[in-house]
C-alpha cells in the first residue's frame, strides 16, 4: 500500500463495491480502493507504537545481566529496536544489549552502543531483528551482555517499535 495522507482518503463506497469502503482520489486517479482488512494492515504499518523500557537508574554504572522483565500486553510485530544511555562508555568497546522473548533472542545481531556514544542509532553495526512476532502475554527480558572497557555506562533505556498484530 502506497503512503497516502489521511486527507486523501474518501468514502469510495457504492452499491457495487460495498466491500471496498475506502478509496483514494486525486486529479488523475480514482481507483485505489481497499477492503477493511487491507486498510487495517496499512494503518498498522503507518501508525507505529513503541515501548520504552527503563533498564537502570540514571547514575549507577551498569553491570551485565537481566535488567528488565515484563509481559507483552498484546501480540506485537517489531519493526525496529534501539537503545540509549544517559552516560556513555568512556573507554574502548561497545555496550551490547539483547532483547529476549521467553528466553530466546529476537535479534540475530544485538543492539550495540559504540564507545563515547549515547544511542544505538549511530552504531557501526546496526541490530537485526530475527523474530519480529512477540506473543500476547509473552515474557520479554532486556539483558546487558557486554560493557565497554571502563564499564562507566549508565541510564539504559530500550525502545521496541512496531504495531499490534
Amino acid at each position: 500500500m502506497a503512503t497516502k495522507k489521511f486527507s486523501a482518503f474518501d468514502s469510495g463506497a457504492n452499491a457495487t463495491s460495498a466491500s471496498r469502503i475506502v478509496g483514494y482520489t486525486n486529479s488523475t486517479t480514482n481507483n485505489n480502493q481497499w477492503t477493511p482488512a487491507e486498510l487495517a494492515a496499512g494503518l498498522q504499518e503507518h501508525l507505529p507504537e513503541s515501548f520504552i523500557i527503563a533498564c537502570s537508574d540514571e547514575t549507577t554504572a551498569l553491570t551485565t545481566g537481566t535488567k528488565a522483565t515484563f509481559r507483552m500486553p498484546y501480540a506485537f510485530t517489531v519493526t525496529a529496536v534501539r537503545a540509549s544511555l544517559t552516560t556513555a562508555g568512556t573507554t574502548s568497546g561497545v555496550t551490547t544489549v539483547d532483547i529476549n522473548e521467553s528466553g530466546s533472542s529476537i535479534l540475530s545481531i544485538l543492539l550495540t552502543i559504540d564507545q563515547g556514544q549515547l544511542t544505538s542509532t549511530t552504531a557501526a553495526t546496526p541490530p537485526v531483528i530475527s523474530d519480529a512476532s512477540l506473543a500476547n502475554d509473552g515474557q520479554i527480558t532486556i539483558d546487558v551482555d557486554g560493557l565497554s572497557g571502563g564499564a562507566t555506562e549508565a541510564g539504559l533505556k530500550v525502545t521496541i517499535i512496531g504495531y499490534q498484530s
